[in-house]
């Protein structure tokens, strides 16, 4: 499993590096997936057993995102997998990155750490984050879902020690989920790793993939709370090291997308592991042109003034924000407040969950509203469901849709991606016009009791101005589309 945060605290840059990176939209450090293969099968995994390892980077187009990467300023790579030690040209990967004078912070479950790869890895001050999860056999072999994982993870620390991790310059950090199983060993084994300078990276188990699907690693909320705040008091009296307990991370604060981002296998760049919304293709774009093109990485670098719910008005905005890819996960809103932390067990009900009724987000009322259900936004997308039913204002004699309802599904579903934008943020709608539409096309015809999905794309923008591209479908039927440029008042909001 990749984790979604470095695991030193401060992110190792400046307050004033990280406002410099959100005001030009540079990058203080990139994570990046060499590869999806793994020879685990980790109950918590993000990625799912049927994965496509088909069209991945080459070793080329790798090397050009890290040099792209670097012009925006990063700092450090972030090496994730599946298994980094897997990829065929990892210690090529890693010379090259460190021959830039980068740093380079790798997650590995220990496969293939030999006596002689561990000192390589020394000699390059690599930063090897291992994947313990418990340092009981039978525990640790169940969570990766192999047997003889314990052994690989014991072979591959012993042989990290004897080449001199950790020591100055040369970290060694080891990376925990909390769950069920271990969680017994969670305070026990912070203090084994603290006691031998070994940096701990304990996290919440994100619910994607493995882990939304296996309930059965979950804990409690409020254990979890109990859990940090007995370890930031270890911390205090016996290691004089302080910090503010918050998740998901036990000891770091996560506000990852105020400088970096993730470049997974297939060449796509995402917030994050648990926001996987694509936000474009080096193969197709510059990672400069991504970030800065991007509604969603500007939403997340400008959080306090776009995040939802509780979270908003917590007293910890300043250095929290939960964790978004769990918000994301739970609610399909990456500005969702957290559903996990425990300072939102009780205000639950706060929080708008996708898909939802859209009665709240648009101006229309029943007869006009012709939209039921905001189902899902990306970047710069959204996809709304209606049902035909035959009171619909625009329905025919004959059961059909009128030709001239196709327009009001389209424009209707980009004001609800826009008033959704703002629940829980302001009360005052947006202010906004629809100035045109062209090349409107209808391919067939919709009836009573069909379900229908509103597809939208804004692909331009020009300031307040946006241009959208809308697709009506009853399942995999395309029956109508067109464009429509739309004006949307932001400055009152």
């Amino acid at each position: 499993m990749a984790n979604c945060q470095t695991i030193l605290p401060n992110f190792e840059f400046t307050d004033q590096e990280i406002k410099e990176a959100v005001k030009n939209h540079h990058l203080l450090s990139m994570e990046i997936e060499l590869s999806l293969r793994c020879n685990f099968h980790c109950q918590y995994c993000y990625i799912p057993d049927k994965s496509s390892f088909e069209n991945e980077l080459s070793f080329e187009e790798l090397r050009d995102a890290i040099l792209q990467a670097k012009n925006l300023g990063i700092k450090k790579i972030i090496v994730l997998g599946g298994e980094p030690m897997l990829y065929p040209q990892i210690l090529k990967m890693l010379k090259f990155i460190r021959a830039e004078n980068l740093q380079v912070e790798m997650f590995t479950n220990g496969f293939g750490i030999t006596p002689d790869i561990a000192k390589q890895l020394f000699d390059l001050k690599i930063l090897v984050v291992l994947k313990i999860n418990s340092r009981k056999e039978d525990v640790q072999d169940a969570l990766a879902g192999k047997k003889g994982a314990y052994k690989i993870i014991q072979d591959a620390f012993n042989n990290l020690k004897a080449a001199g991790f950790p020591s100055k310059n040369k970290h060694l950090g080891v990376s925990t989920v909390i769950c069920q199983q271990n969680f017994e060993e969670i305070i026990p084994m912070w203090e084994w790793l603290r006691q031998q300078g070994i940096q701990p990276y304990f996290e919440i188990i994100t619910p994607q993939g493995k882990g939304r699907e296996n309930e059965w690693l979950h804990v409690d909320s409020q254990k979890l709370k109990e859990t940090f705040f007995k370890i930031a008091e270890i911390d205090r009296t016996k290691y004089g090291i302080g910090w503010d307990p918050q998740p998901p991370l036990i000891g770091i604060k996560c506000l990852r997308h105020q400088f970096s981002c993730l470049l997974n296998s297939q060449g796509y760049v995402l917030p994050c592991v648990g926001i996987n919304i694509p936000l474009g293709n080096i193969r197709q774009h510059k990672i400069a042109d991504i970030i800065k093109e991007s509604e969603v990485m500007q939403d997340l670098r400008n959080y306090k003034a776009n995040i939802k719910g509780p979270c908003r008005n917590c007293d910890k905005t300043d250095s929290c924000y939960g964790c978004r890819g769990a918000a994301y996960q739970i609610t399909g809103d990456y500005l969702a407040s957290d559903p996990l932390c425990w300072n939102n067990i009780e205000r639950q009900s706060e929080i708008v969950h996708l898909p939802a009724a859209v009665g709240r987000f648009i101006p229309q009322q029943p007869p006009m509203q012709v939209i039921d259900k905001l189902a899902s936004i990306g970047e710069r997308t959204a996809k709304v469901n209606v049902t035909i039913s035959n009171d619909m204002l625009f329905v025919r004699d004959d059961g059909t849709l009128d030709e001239t309802a196709y327009l009001e599904l389209i424009a209707q579903s980009i004001a609800a991606q826009a008033g959704f934008k703002q629940v829980g943020v302001t009360s005052q709608a947006i202010e906004g016009f629809l100035l045109g539409a062209k090349n409107l096309e209808i391919l067939g015809p919709a009836h009573i009791g069909d379900t229908l999905t509103i597809s939208i794309l804004k692909y331009a923008r020009f300031g307040d101005f946006g241009i959208f591209k809308g697709q009506i479908f009853r399942g995999e039927d395309l029956l109508a589309q067109g464009e429509v440029k739309v004006w949307e008042n932001k400055k009152k909001i």
